[in-house]
């Protein structure tokens, strides 16, 4: 998802701040935000699944044993966390809607969002959109920053008074704990990256809450283009921060991209170089690893790269 939004949002705003033209139209102003929430609630959530695994790490009986999730499992959880981001986000798509402005200074008719939901809505579902504005603030506030900061500290002091209190430092092997503390330090990086990206959002949004009727039009747009770029550096960081600070995961993604670059070369002789190459470690591991006999047979014997 932070792919997605760095792909196709980041280029529509910067396209509409260069020409003052929304890029799609009323499409991408309904589509924009909706990605953008959306993107918050699968961190959030994905914070949450995190911490919960954590804590099952910590108080499983048998830690250091315990079976590979299955793929279904995971793709099922995967599902359930971007199916409920997305339709928590429906709102945003009734919510905002294009306008037009001429500016004083060029005289140029000027395209922006606005928070507006439609009068065109039936009744309910228009209720239904003015109430989210209303709670639209607090709703950022609550759900998407203090919930997956304070589950992530709730599950890792947990996490670690339950690790102190039975000692299982014994029956855990020293790598399976170094697995354990890098994944935590995982999880805890990526909050303190969340927490420092959504912190401005949050307070640019009670600010304009309660003193908009004083605000120029300018500053709050300039509000909200400092938000979208906090969520655009957030969605950068991330995947990064995954990678560096997850071992296995960056090295997958490291042995994925040479394969890659080996597969696309069109250089049969280097492959056949390290075929040879594999070949000839293979016959001396062979003779300096294996029974003597008391007849060996030739190094011929063994074959050809063909």
């Amino acid at each position: 998802w932070d792919f997605l939004i760095l792909f196709f949002c980041l280029p529509v705003v910067i396209f509409n701040e260069i020409t003052k033209n929304r890029l799609l139209g009323d499409v991408s102003c309904r589509i924009v935000p909706f990605m953008e929430v959306s993107s918050l609630g699968v961190t959030t959530f994905s914070l949450c699944a995190l911490g919960i695994d954590r804590f099952h790490a910590a108080t499983s009986p048998q830690a250091s044993t315990r079976p590979i999730e299955q793929c279904q499992s995971i793709i099922a959880k995967l599902a359930v966390i971007w199916v409920g981001s997305m339709t928590l986000s429906v709102p945003e798509i009734l919510l905002w809607q294009l306008a037009q402005d001429t500016s004083p200074v060029s005289g140029v008719v000027m395209e922006y969002c606005t928070m507006k939901p439609s009068s065109n809505l039936p009744e309910s579902v228009y209720s239904l959109v003015l109430t989210y504005q209303n709670a639209r603030m607090w709703w950022y506030f609550g759900c998407y920053f203090c919930l997956p900061i304070l589950f992530t500290v709730s599950c890792q002091l947990v996490t670690r008074r339950i690790s102190g209190t039975e000692k299982k430092t014994e029956c855990r092997g020293s790598k399976h704990s170094q697995c354990e503390s890098h994944l935590n330090c995982t999880i805890i990086g990526l909050t303190i990256i969340y927490g420092l990206c959504t912190t401005p959002e949050n307070v640019c949004n009670i600010v304009a809450a309660y003193m908009s009727p004083n605000m120029a039009k300018q500053t709050l747009d300039l509000l909200n283009l400092i938000n979208q770029f906090f969520l655009f550096f957030k969605c950068s960081v991330t995947p990064v921060l995954l990678l560096c600070l997850c071992r296995p995961l960056g090295q997958a993604f490291m042995d994925c991209c040479c394969c890659c670059c080996e597969g696309c070369s069109p250089d049969t002789a280097s492959s056949q170089g390290s075929a040879d190459s594999k070949l000839k470690t293979e016959m001396s591991s062979s003779i300096f690893f294996d029974k003597p006999r008391e007849s060996p047979p030739p190094l011929l014997a063994l074959g050809t790269p063909c």
